[in-house]
Formats: C-alpha cells, sequence, structure tokens
C-alpha cells in the first residue's frame, strides 16, 4: 500500500474534486497535505469547500489558483508543496458544452493532462513513492446497445468532443507509462451523483426545477440509460485506486445502477414530492420532450468487478438511499443554489484572500 505525503488534486473545486477532498481529510489512513490546484472557470466553486477551508486551511489543505496548461505556475506547485502525487481530476465535463465549444475541451482536457504529466515527469525523475492518477469517464467507450458491460479493455469508441478530449488524455496518461514507466494509474467512471453538484447536470436540473415549477427537459424519447455513482462512493473508489492500484493498469468505477432517464426523473418526482408534500403527477406534468442532441449515446453500463475482486472495493450506498439523500441535500442548502445561480460564487477570491 502506497504512503503518500503531498497530493495535488486539480480541479478540487469542482463537484467530483471538492467532494473528494472532503472524503480524503476524513480517512484515517491518510494524514497528509491536499493542494487543489484550480481555475475557478464557471463550474468551480470554492463555497463547496469552506468547511474544509475553516477546519484544515493553512495545515493540511491547501488552495492554489492556476491553470493546468500553465507549466511554469504547475512546476512551481510541484516544488513549493514537494508533491508526490497527483489525482488529476481537472477537465471541461459537459457535454452540451463541448459541441458548441470544443476548442476548451481541447485545450484543458488534453493540453492540460500533457503539461501535468510532463511537470511530474521532471520534477520527481528517478523518485520513488509517486503517482499520476488520471480520473477519467466511461463516455470514452461510446455507447452500448440493449446488453452488455463496459470492461476495461473496451476498444475506445468517444461519439462526442468531450469524450474525445478525455479519451486522449487517457491515451497521453498510458503512453507515459509504457514510454518511460512512468507511474500511472487509471479510472474510467460512470455518471456522478450527489452533493455539490453544478444545477446544468441532470439530477440537481430535475430537482430544482420541480421546486421552481419550470418545464423538465427531457432529450429525444427519454430512453437512454446511464449508469449513476453516488460521488462519494466514487470518491473511495479513486481512493482505493491510489493507494493499491497495480501501476499502469486503469479500474473501472461504477454505481451498478442503470436508469432510462425518463424512469429517472419520474422517480425524483415522487421522491421529491413526498418531501415537500405535494403529487408527483404535479412535478411529471412538468416533463417536456425535447429535440435529441447530436451524438447522444444511447446507452452506459460499467463493470467494475475488476476493482472488487483485486482491489477489494465497494458501493456504500444503495440508489434509493443516495437519490433520498440527494434530494435532501438540494432541498436544505437553498443559499448555495442562489449563489451559484446568481454568479455569487465566483467572489469566493475576493472575500477570502483579495481583500486581506
Amino acid at each position: 500500500m502506497r504512503i503518500l505525503k503531498n497530493i495535488l488534486v486539480t480541479g478540487g473545486a469542482g463537484f467530483i474534486g471538492s467532494n473528494f477532498i472532503r472524503f480524503l481529510l476524513a480517512q484515517s489512513d491518510f494524514s497528509g497535505r491536499i493542494v487543489n490546484l484550480d481555475l475557478l472557470t464557471y463550474a468551480g466553486n470554492m463555497e463547496s469547500l469552506d468547511d474544509v477551508q475553516q477546519f484544515h486551511g493553512g495545515s493540511r489543505y491547501f488552495f492554489e489558483q492556476g491553470d493546468i496548461c500553465d507549466g511554469k505556475r504547475v512546476k512551481e506547485i510541484f516544488s513549493a508543496y514537494d508533491i508526490d502525487t497527483v489525482v488529476h481530476l481537472a477537465a471541461e465535463s459537459h457535454v452540451d458544452r463541448s459541441l458548441h465549444g470544443p476548442e476548451a475541451f481541447v485545450r484543458t482536457n488534453v493540453m492540460g493532462t500533457i503539461v501535468l504529466l510532463m511537470a511530474a515527469q521532471n520534477f520527481w525523475k528517478e523518485r520513488e513513492g509517486t503517482l499520476f492518477h488520471h480520473v477519467s469517464t466511461d463516455e470514452v467507450f461510446g455507447s452500448l446497445g440493449n446488453e452488455g458491460s463496459f470492461y476495461e479493455n473496451t476498444p475506445y469508441d468517444p461519439r462526442n468532443p468531450y469524450s474525445a478530449t478525455k479519451a486522449g488524455s487517457d491515451h497521453l496518461v498510458r503512453s507515459f507509462y509504457h514510454s518511460y514507466g512512468f507511474p500511472v494509474t487509471l479510472s474510467n467512471c460512470s455518471n456522478n451523483y450527489g452533493p455539490y453538484q453544478f444545477p446544468e447536470k441532470l439530477i440537481p436540473l430535475m430537482i430544482l426545477n420541480m421546486i421552481e415549477g419550470k418545464p423538465l427537459p427531457v432529450y429525444g424519447d427519454g430512453k437512454n440509460i446511464r449508469d449513476w455513482l453516488y460521488v462519494e462512493d466514487h470518491a473511495s473508489g479513486i481512493w482505493t485506486v491510489v493507494r493499491k492500484g497495480k501501476l499502469g493498469e486503469s479500474y473501472n468505477i461504477g454505481g451498478e445502477n442503470e436508469w432510462e432517464n425518463i424512469r429517472l426523473i419520474r422517480r425524483l418526482a415522487r421522491l421529491v414530492a413526498d418531501k415537500t408534500g405535494k403529487s408527483p403527477v404535479e412535478y411529471e406534468d412538468l416533463i417536456t420532450y425535447v429535440r435529441d442532441r447530436p451524438g447522444h449515446d444511447r446507452r452506459y453500463a460499467i463493470n467494475c468487478e475488476k476493482i472488487k475482486d483485486e482491489l477489494g472495493w465497494r458501493q456504500s450506498l444503495d440508489f434509493d438511499k443516495g437519490l433520498s439523500q440527494t434530494v435532501d441535500w438540494y432541498l436544505n442548502n437553498p443559499s448555495w443554489i442562489s449563489r451559484v445561480r446568481s454568479g455569487e460564487y465566483k467572489n469566493w477570491l475576493d472575500r477570502n484572500y483579495r481583500n486581506r
């Protein structure tokens, strides 16, 4: 098992990143430091880490605003904190946005990854006890039919600019292992859900639109299928691979929860209705079918037996409990939601750093 002291988490102010940092600081088998490197683009929200900053800021947790494409800045951070481990989460990740602006996805997801790899390689040289862990997505595998699952050795077949750039970054990471013997592990996850997710994503969007009586937009016939993974279970999966994963190997991390989008929305309608005292029909009547998006993959399903059998990881929550907890979080955190929607969350740096 690896002993890790100074972990650089890229994209730590994002949905998965902030949950991973919070999870990691609660682990008894980690007593080191975490450095959060985030550019704070639209989906980077430092308010999601206010509790971490309050209890660990300046001792075990450090924030550095910066661009992973800025090689000089990345090099400075490696040196200043003596980084021995990278958990690379920073990415442009919204499919719809990639269809309208693919250049930003190429820059961050591909160029940013190569800058990080080269910085780590140059800083670590022949040093032992180092690791570069790359977090990716099941979308790199393309679309499944009615049967079957994605395995770690499933051929890549990305269908949109987002997944294509993530596939490119996966290949770059593997190339460093095979070409230079550089210490890497990879993981590919299914759709995450849980607290602190940016409201443009399916589950928080539907919850919030229900509460506000807004239409619930459903692409196509609503029968696209996704596998859903609770974000804290994803964090535990990443940590399992970082500690115990075999160098050069990739591990699928899935929820083993396949749901048609339309069934999921109706399930959410019942949950929100139960918690607000309204009728599920009132929410279901808000469902509005819209034109399908280009390159919309029909079905994803992850086989995660490898991480279970080889590393002993398991999910901790069944979907009903995880979904109920997620609905509760969005119902109970209106101020966080309001600040995200108004853009006030972007003023975090001014409130916490620049005015000191």
